[in-house]
């Protein structure tokens, strides 16, 4: 079983945070989720050099205490660790990999966290390429949303060496709460993957749910009250029920504006479909959530909440 490692769980763990008080650290993408995780680094007392496209985002970072970086291979060379925040695998791969990139102008010895979501292949290329050239790499996404970036309570799926875990652990605690180390490089994509396969499916199954419900004419919190506390139990119906009322912190109490839009559900839906095709596993309900939330998507809902779904199905999306 997978067990969930925190920096308080030993004496050298407390050690190895004490030796990353002084580390300059180089943060690319800096968008909702990565800027949040960038300036947790800074209230730490880290030095954070910034990349990105954006002049809010890096705006913001130097408001926070954190440098702009001249470009990508200057933060590179300056850095002790980079961590990545990327839309895709073409983006990692390029920025990694490519000319003038991080493994063409970064130190021997540099730790590497790529806390993209992005397709396994690209993840396990990206670590060999820079194990060859003498660098510790993990993959590293992340569940929690934008509030949970915000806040360093994260959920960080961490595939990659033992060494190269060991060594992320300490700035991982203080961007997550719950930090879990899957397994060899690629293994953190996958854990997000199957996680988030899992949680469309049952986002789905719970909006069809409260549809008929209405049709039958059952009140919406009844069926709260009922499934919450029976066998129909899910995360995605307790903590984030797609219907307005029995959850006062849900989206559809605030016309399902996004912690998590539809358009990203569909990339990892998407990504665990490829992973499915690739290893010949048979994935059904995975695919149809794919089809289902690609529907949502081309009709108007990318950028609403991914819980929204459920107006799709009423047929008022």
């Amino acid at each position: 079983m997978l067990q969930p490692v925190r920096a308080s769980d030993s004496k050298t763990t407390r050690i190895s945070w004490e030796k990353t008080m002084a580390s300059t650290i180089g943060f690319i993408g800096l968008g909702n989720m990565g800027g949040p995780m960038a300036i947790n680094l800074v209230k730490a007392g880290h030095r954070v050099l910034g990349f990105d496209l954006s002049e809010t985002a890096l705006a913001v970072l130097e408001e926070a205490g954190g440098e702009r970086a001249a470009g990508i291979d200057a933060l590179a060379a300056a850095a002790d660790m980079i961590v990545t925040m990327l839309p895709a695998g073409k983006h990692v791969r390029q920025i990694y990999m490519g000319e003038g990139g991080i493994l063409e102008n970064a130190k021997p010895g540099t730790l590497l966290i790529d806390s993209s979501t992005i397709d396994v292949d690209s993840a396990r290329a990206v670590s060999e390429a820079a194990a060859d050239k003498g660098m510790k790499m993990v993959d590293a996404p992340v569940s929690g949303g934008v509030a949970g970036a915000a806040a360093g309570s994260l959920t960080f799926m961490v595939g990659g060496p033992d060494e190269a875990f060991a060594a992320a652990r300490p700035f991982l605690d203080i961007m997550g709460k719950t930090i879990v180390h899957a397994g060899g490089p690629g293994t953190g994509q996958a854990a997000k993957i199957c996680n988030n396969m899992i949680l469309g499916i049952s986002m789905i199954g719970v909006s069809e749910a409260f549809v008929l419900a209405e049709k039958l004419g059952l009140d919406a919190q009844k069926l709260f009250d009922i499934s919450s506390t029976a066998s129909g139990q899910c995360w995605s119906l307790t903590s984030y029920c797609p219907v307005p009322g029995p959850l006062p912190s849900s989206p559809a109490n605030r016309d399902y504006q996004p912690g998590f839009a539809a358009a990203m559900m569909l990339k990892d839906l998407k990504l665990a479909q490829e992973a499915a095709n690739s290893s010949g596993a048979a994935t059904p309900l995975g695919a149809e959530a794919a089809a289902l939330y690609a529907l949502f998507c081309n009709t108007g809902g990318e950028q609403q909440d991914f819980s929204g779904i459920v107006k799709f199905l009423r047929g008022t999306s």
